[in-house]
């Protein structure tokens, strides 16, 4: 699958959220290595804190379904292109510290891209625990 089809799944994902509260509705699609790819909005909550992210969403999808090997993923948003927040930047870097990040506006029209450990240069992982 290429950026541009990932993107759109994106775009697809973002018409789905949950966003009474910020009025900012974000999309995801997390691509496996094995090509198969999981999708997630964000799902906002009265009482904040409980709101989770769009990426959070797609990953907690795809390892609920046995996929835990990712390379790469493309998040919609807003009027320009934006990044995952520091929380999903390191929930993603539990599986894949090198992983794609497509950056996309919210029609899927323009977009940027980065490796996640460039996103979150010195991330935490499990190796990181010393066990």
């Amino acid at each position: 699958m290429d950026e541009k089809e990932l993107v759109r799944l994106a775009v697809e994902a973002r018409a789905r959220a949950y966003a009474p509260y910020s009025l900012f509705a974000v999309g995801a699609a997390l691509l496996t290595e094995d090509g198969r790819a999981f999708t997630g909005c964000n799902v906002e909550n009265a009482s904040y804190g409980l709101t989770v992210c769009a990426e959070r969403v797609a990953l907690f999808k795809a390892v609920s379904e046995g996929a835990t090997r990712f390379s790469a993923l493309a998040v919609a948003c807003g009027a320009g292109p934006c990044a995952p927040c520091g929380a999903c930047r390191q929930v993603l870097y539990e599986f894949a510290p090198d992983l794609l990040v497509i950056m996309a506006d919210g029609e899927g029209r323009s977009w940027r891209t980065a490796r996640l450990s460039e996103l979150l240069p010195h991330g935490f992982g499990p190796q990181g625990l010393g066990r």
